[in-house]
């Protein structure tokens, strides 16, 4: 004949260990779920403008980090010209909706040369893939933008 409380020792004390390792082998992905973005990161960003009517074309390189999936990036000193400040919203799907805004650096290289320390903005549409990003400006002249993830 089994003894009931023997096996009620052997199988009661071994559930609290079952549930715990199921509660740490569960959290990764609880707490990617509840927080992190796939594209969360810091990242190479090039945004290049053509030449177009009468302005110069242009290219800078700079940093920028997602963060819980906002994309932030800035290039320069805020409120002096040649400033640039990338602010924008990377979904888990790897969509993006950025805005750019600035302050013209080089009238030359501005629509209508405006001058240094004109203010401009405009949209930018991308998508993130893996390790890189692509994107185009929506509205004014062509302008485009990379994103390469830092390792």
């Amino acid at each position: 004949m089994i003894d009931s409380t023997a096996v009620s020792d052997w199988h009661f004390p071994a559930m609290p260990l079952i549930f715990t390792l199921a509660a740490i082998l569960a959290a990764p992905a609880f707490l990617r779920a509840a927080g992190d973005n796939p594209f969360d990161g810091t990242w190479d960003t090039v945004l290049s403008c053509e030449n177009t009517a009468g302005a110069q074309g242009y290219s800078f390189k700079f940093p920028s980090v997602v963060k819980d999936g906002v994309l932030h990036a800035e290039k320069g000193s805020k409120g002096k010209p040649g400033w640039l400040q990338l602010d924008g919203k990377v979904l888990a799907d790897g969509s993006a909706k950025i805005y750019a805004d600035g302050l013209v650096g080089a009238p030359e290289a501005a629509v209508g040369h405006r001058p240094a320390g004109t203010e401009y903005g405009y949209h930018i549409e991308a998508k993130f893939t893996g390790d890189s990003g692509t994107g185009k400006r929506v509205e004014g002249r062509s302008c485009s933008v990379t994103f390469d993830r830092k390792r």
